[in-house]
């Protein structure tokens, strides 16, 4: 794990409630300026110091998680702004900006263990999130600041499908791993990646190219080819294209994608499916060395991900949600 994900920042308050141990869950719910989050973005406080997510490079975490000792000692939740127009004129932001931070105290951890378990079923689910504490919401709730609740969406993890062989195979999910995909891969059974990835991911050999393969996907799942024997597509791509999916790509040059794109027409696959698939995948363009090629197609496969999970959408609206409805600020006293 490079750093605390919105599943961790939960899974440390489910712990904690597990050790008898009350917890805050701290959230942005408004900017003014700019900042180095965005709206939405959450951080964990435990009754006995520990901590997961940050809202700054270090520059108000020790306050956050003060704040969040003092709101579990006095039982009740509040929102505070930090850096322009706070009250605390000793904190201030290096980007001289100003965010909201709403403080929900979390002695009841059901909520919190709720959304975790429709997470790991791979299903959307929302938080009403108060001054008093946390309630669960409807998926399609809009999310922001509703009366006196903020409405926090939460989306199951990207999953990488990565369907293959070699060391372009090999590098990406080495990387997807690294980052902390869950990464399952679909490899021939003879190919080295099926013996050097034993135990590390999930891997599942292929006898021939006829072979039947089921594609564990949804709608936050990315299925990536990276074949360079491309026979190996003619069967495999018209059931990878029927699986749900927000990414669906091949690796190849665009002579070899124009290629694909006729023998998935001679295959009887719908227009609207062979326009799903992307080929010449990446970030950057025209990739040689398979590291270079894996950061290249993790790069796009995250960045479409944070657009289809919402993530682009609250950056980019950020000032708009905060406009649209204030957040009720309980002073502290």
């Amino acid at each position: 794990m490079i750093a605390p994900t919105p599943i961790d920042i939960l899974r440390l308050l489910a712990r904690g409630a597990a050790d008898g141990v009350e917890g805050v869950l701290v959230t942005l719910t408004g900017i003014e300026g700019t900042s180095s989050r965005a709206i939405g973005t959450q951080m964990a406080v435990l009754a006995d110091g520990r901590h997961a997510g940050s809202f700054s490079g270090g520059c108000i975490e020790a306050a956050v998680i003060a704040e969040a000792l003092e709101v579990l000692a006095r039982g009740e939740g509040r929102v505070i702004r930090y850096g322009s127009g706070s009250p605390y004129i000793d904190i201030r932001l290096p980007c001289g900006g100003g965010i909201d931070l709403l403080f929900t105290p979390c002695r009841d951890a059901r909520s919190i263990v709720a959304v975790l378990g429709a997470l790991a079923r791979r299903e959307p689910m929302a938080l009403a999130l108060g001054v008093a504490g946390a309630a669960p919401a409807g998926a399609d709730a809009p999310a922001g600041w509703s009366a006196d609740a903020f409405v926090q969406h939460y989306v199951p993890p990207l999953r990488l499908v990565a369907v293959g062989q070699g060391e372009d195979l090999a590098a990406l999910a080495r990387l997807a791993m690294a980052f902390g995909i869950e990464v399952v891969a679909h490899a021939p059974e003879r190919d080295p990646l099926m013996r050097e990835a034993a135990g590390a991911m999930a891997v599942h050999p292929m006898a021939s190219r006829t072979a039947e393969v089921a594609f564990a996907s949804d709608a936050w799942t990315a299925i990536v080819f990276l074949f360079h024997d491309h026979d190996w597509e003619e069967a495999l791509l018209p059931r990878a294209l029927a699986a749900p999916a927000f990414y669906h790509g091949a690796i190849g040059s665009r002579r070899t994608h124009r290629a694909r794109v006729d023998m998935l027409r001679a295959a009887g696959v719908p227009e609207s499916r062979i326009d799903a698939l992307r080929g010449s995948i990446g970030l950057i363009p025209s990739t040689r060395d398979p590291a270079t090629l894996a950061l290249s197609i993790l790069g796009e496969v995250v960045q479409d991900y944070q657009a289809c999970a919402g993530g682009a959408e609250w950056t980019a609206g950020a000032t708009r949600l905060v406009a649209r409805a204030e957040p009720p600020v309980v002073p502290r006293g």
